[in-house]
């Protein structure tokens, strides 16, 4: 079982089928099949083999969804970078996956160039630009793609060959590399297209960071099931409610602060995006004020899901969501789930405990470091570090993610229940709530937030709001703090590890 020849067949059978849009190019499947063909056949020229790590240092790009299905047809591994890396985070991602080409474009070249003196594995005929051509070190892709053959490169892949090393863990502390199969990019396609309810008729629109894992949850069931996989090169609100309304787009998956983001344009109600099926939450929790705008905005679309890029994950489907508002939803099939103690023994509904869970999404491993992967897949069950509860239906209910629990004065203070209070404030747009050192407490809150108006309430006034509201002393915040924005990764994720370090609080009048 694996991804090698989804793009034969659907070039076989219904070749003019749109496959791809991509800005004002739209590229049918048939073409689509030829011209990673090409890109496949010209990495075969360059020596590029069954097992070799291929990097990808792209924006979102008509080139970079070649690149990984050129991968795929010779069993190459696709190592996705964020374009965001700079400096010792790119080099030691490059050296650590053990790539050998990379491709990547012009506007970042540079910053490859500054890690290249580190990276041995990288010869000067192995670093390909998309764009412009005559940089020096630097193939130009185009001419190596148009040179090749358009035949389809005979490969022996099985569904065990790994296909992506995806690193999630951003570009400071020890870097895992998450290695996963074409067996579970297979899955991927069948069982998310399963839980999205989608056709080879269906519409997809992704603009988000296609190198963030969450985008191969709608990439890959489109490209599967030979559905139109519309890609926009970066996230814009308007731009996706006109592409919603002019492609009638039916699928597309954000993170939460992209969401927060269509809900401020007064167009994004569902008399503009008529034809959108599902919109799905991932990456990040997804406040209950948020929930209930989308479901009062555009009722009947919202799909949640919950989970690790290691391997498990939860769905709350849209026809849960008015049972289960604030859930994360059920395992879906062949897949278990456990909220466990200190000591690995299962608890009783309504308790909490970390999240576990098996499904044959499951990571191959860390790439080379077995001891890490030995320490998160015990006896097959992934330890998430993530705190919960079930409710008697066995729906699962995110308390926070245990890095992000903070101890304060001895008792255990959770940021979302504080971040759920502090965006019911009609001013505030989004907040971020994490620990700070305090002489007293040990730890104390501070809440971040962005508002939805400059200068629409002061930081003293909503701090003095939300810890009316709290349930608790010990959940009141310490002090409110006033952004613009947060520090976010690729994919849009609220950064909060970069938040809590000292330099971060130290400046807290500025990101």
């Amino acid at each position: 079982m694996d991804i090698s020849g989804v793009l034969t067949n659907h070039a076989r059978h219904r070749p003019d089928h749109v496959a791809v849009v991509f800005g004002e190019r739209r590229v049918g499947y048939g073409e689509f099949h030829r011209r990673t063909n090409r890109v496949a056949n010209a990495f075969g020229a360059l020596g590029v083999s069954k097992g070799d790590k291929v990097a990808t240092f792209l924006s979102n790009t008509l080139e970079l969804l070649e690149v990984y299905w050129a991968a795929a047809k010779i069993g190459a591994v696709v190592v996705p970078l964020s374009p965001l890396l700079r400096g010792k985070g790119l080099s030691t991602l490059l050296r650590d996956a053990d790539v050998g080409l990379v491709v990547t474009e012009e506007a970042v070249a540079p910053f490859l160039d500054e890690a290249r003196p580190d990276l041995g594995t990288i010869r000067p005929e192995h670093a390909v630009l998309i764009d412009g051509r005559g940089r020096e070190g630097y193939r130009p892709y185009h001419e190596l793609v148009d040179a090749a053959d358009d035949a389809t490169p005979l490969a022996a892949v099985s569904g065990d060959d790994p296909y992506n090393i995806i690193y999630s863990s951003g570009t400071t502390g020890l870097p895992k590399g998450i290695v996963l199969s074409q067996r579970v990019r297979a899955l991927y396609g069948t069982l998310f297209g399963l839980a999205w309810r989608m056709s080879p008729e269906s519409i997809v629109l992704h603009s988000g960071s296609l190198c963030f894992n969450g985008a191969f949850l709608t990439l890959m069931p489109a490209f599967v099931l030979g559905s139109t996989f519309i890609l926009h090169h970066h996230f814009d609100p308007e731009a996706v409610i006109d592409t919603i309304g002019r492609e009638r787009v039916t699928h597309t998956f954000m993170v939460p602060s992209q969401i927060v983001a269509l809900l401020g344009s007064p167009r994004f109600t569902a008399v503009n995006v008529p034809s959108l099926r599902m919109l799905g939450a991932v990456g990040a929790p997804f406040h209950t004020e948020h929930r209930e705008e989308l479901a009062r905005r555009v009722p009947g679309v919202f799909h949640e899901l919950y989970g690790l890029t290691e391997g498990f994950m939860t769905i709350l489907d849209k026809d849960q969501y008015a049972a289960k508002p604030t859930s994360v939803g059920v395992p879906p099939p062949f897949s278990d789930m456990r909220i466990v103690d200190d000591n690995g023994k299962d608890v009783a509904a309504g308790e909490v405990g970390e999240i576990i869970g098996r499904s044959p999404l499951l990571m191959s491993g860390y790439y080379k470091r077995p001891d890490l992967t030995r320490e998160v897949i015990v006896d097959g069950w992934l330890h998430s570090g993530d705190l919960g509860y079930v409710d008697e239906d066995g729906f699962l209910y995110l308390v926070d993610r245990a890095k992000d629990m903070l101890i304060s004065g001895g008792v255990n203070v959770y940021p979302r229940d504080i971040e759920e209070i502090a965006v019911r404030h009609p001013a505030v747009r989004e907040a971020a709530v994490f620990g700070v050192p305090s002489d007293r407490w040990g730890e104390s809150p501070l809440a971040a937030v962005i508002l939805r108006e400059p200068d629409a309430v002061s930081a003293d006034e909503l701090r003095v709001w939300i810890n009316a509201r709290v349930e608790a002393r010990y959940q009141q915040v310490q002090e409110v703090v006033v952004v613009d924005d947060f520090p976010r990764s690729a994919a849009g994720k609220t950064l909060k590890r970069v938040m809590r370090e000292p330099y971060w609080a130290g400046r807290k009048t500025r990101i």
